[in-house]
């Protein structure tokens, strides 16, 4: 007999509570292998694949496309051990228990205890792609199940409510609630839309998109179709509308209760969150210098001049970093509020801001101290192009200890960076342009640029934090100073 177990969302690790349901994988019916990834999540952080650690037939899934989920709510639930369906899931078990079930015929002893051995062998304790036991993803059969058992449950099924009992509630009572419009198949089949932010625009606005009419192939509805929709629908309602009397406006309400309201969830409130933090713990002070960036830039010229592969500026200027914090540690710390000790890091993990299509996100170059202008530039092109994809892992945006922040790239001069909780310094570098400058004791057009460096000043005073930035700007204004410290 087969057992319905229940996956819950799993711990994504660095302090994440909740994610978004961005895509689903599987749907009510199809047959999942162990590991194979059945959910597509979005975390404050990433975009991330989660594998469900069971083997069976997916019952139910839990939340639709666009739910924001805690960590710990469920998922879905598979159905193991045992087919539903006179063996058509055979072929989500793995060859070692099919070899042992001998032959075909359906066998009184293999009861209660074969069934805990059949769940123990289907489930791996993965969480996420890439970690602990993986095998090939099965290809995936949708089984019509003949029992109220795989109908899909309530969205508002109590949080108390076992995974049996929400798996095997009547068929009557799901349909009696009022499912999403986007997810809805109907009496012509499915809704023809592939895009989950397709069906969120339409699930958000109210639009059942078995009214709109596909404009791609084979008839497939497009984010334009649904704007269409939405314009048309729209239209006539705003011509009849009255105007209102502007009386009908209290004299007391506020005037942002009138504006667009958006949520701080994902990526955009962890970014609201972690420089909240930053401003609340960490006393911060900012000190900034212009330097004469002529020589640096012909070095890079020259470097470049000299075959292989290209070097990119902000290499440069993380080589200067990772030389400059062997020189200042302390500026490569943390504080421990708990302890209340400073604690200063062994190895530089550079983070770098980018700009991405989600955000801002920062990933970290690990061992930047070690690593050679080329070897940055190239881990450089690789997160940044990976970060644009939505594809960082947990693992790259996480365990810096400073970070480099080229403000420039925006066309501006200088800002005032706000810590990377819970490092303690940033170093922010605005645009390099031709400005006036005094050269050998003459007025000269030279590349200036303004470097700004703010750190928390329980790790240090200004004296050090002095100390780096002119450090800083001596190897920009010179180059040749590394070569001291090589």
């Amino acid at each position: 007999m087969a057992q319905v177990l229940e996956f819950k969302l799993p711990d994504l690790g660095e302090g994440l509570t909740e994610a978004e349901i961005v895509r689903w994988l599987v749907a009510v019916g199809d047959v999942v292998a162990i590991d194979q990834p059945v959910v597509e999540v979005e975390t404050a952080k990433a975009m991330v694949e989660v594998p469900c650690p069971y083997g069976g037939v997916v019952t139910a899934r839990f939340g639709e496309e666009g739910t924001e989920l805690p960590v710990g709510a469920p998922l879905l639930t598979v159905a193991v051990g045992a087919p539903a369906d006179g063996g058509a899931a055979a072929g989500a078990a793995p060859e070692t228990t099919r070899s042992s079930s001998g032959s075909g015929t359906d066998s009184a002893s293999a009861s209660s205890s074969s069934a805990d051995s059949a769940v123990s062998s289907e489930y791996s304790g993965n969480v996420l792609v890439g970690y602990g036991t993986a095998g090939p993803a099965a290809r995936r059969r949708r089984i019509r199940p003949q029992s109220p058992a795989v109908a899909n449950p309530t969205p508002n099924a109590t949080a108390g409510s076992t995974p049996t009992a929400r798996a095997t509630a009547p068929a009557a009572s799901s349909a009696s609630a009022r499912p999403a419009a986007a997810d809805v198949a109907g009496p012509e089949g499915p809704v023809p839309v592939i895009s989950p932010l397709v069906r969120k625009l339409a699930r958000d606005r109210g639009l059942d998109l078995r009214e709109v009419r596909g404009s791609g192939p084979e008839g497939l509805i497009l984010r334009a179709d649904v704007e269409r929709a939405l314009t048309a629908r729209e239209a006539p309602v705003a011509a009849e509308a009255p105007v209102a009397p502007a009386a009908s406006v209290p004299a007391g309400a506020p005037a942002a209760s009138a504006g667009e309201r958006i949520p701080l969830r994902g990526l955009r409130g962890a970014v609201a969150d972690k420089l909240s933090r930053s401003r609340t713990e960490i006393p911060d002070a900012t000190c900034w210098v212009d330097a004469d960036a002529t020589e640096l830039m012909a070095a890079r010229t020259a470097m470049n001049a000299a075959g292989g592969p290209k070097i990119s500026l902000l290499a440069l200027l993380a080589r200067i970093c990772a030389h400059a914090l062997a020189r200042f540690p302390e500026l490569n710390a943390t504080v421990d509020t708990a302890a209340r000790e400073i604690v200063r890091l062994p190895s530089v993990h550079l983070g770098f801001a980018a700009q991405t299509p989600r955000g801002l996100v920062v990933p970290v170059v690990r061992d930047a101290g070690t690593r050679s202008a080329e070897s940055l530039t190239e881990e450089f092109a690789r997160l940044t192009e990976t970060a644009r994809q939505g594809a960082l892992t947990p693992a790259d945006l996480t365990g810096g200890t400073f970070t480099l922040n080229n403000y420039g790239v925006f066309g501006v001069d200088g800002s005032t960076p706000i810590i990377n909780h819970p490092e303690a310094a940033m170093l922010g570098v605005g645009r390099i342009v031709p400005k006036p400058w005094v050269h050998q004791g003459e007025l000269a057009v030279r590349q200036v640029v303004q470097l700004s460096l703010t750190f928390d000043h329980r790790v240090c005073d200004g004296g050090t934090a002095g100390g780096f930035l002119r450090y800083v700007a001596d190897c920009v204004e010179q180059p040749a100073v590394l070569l001291r410290t090589v």
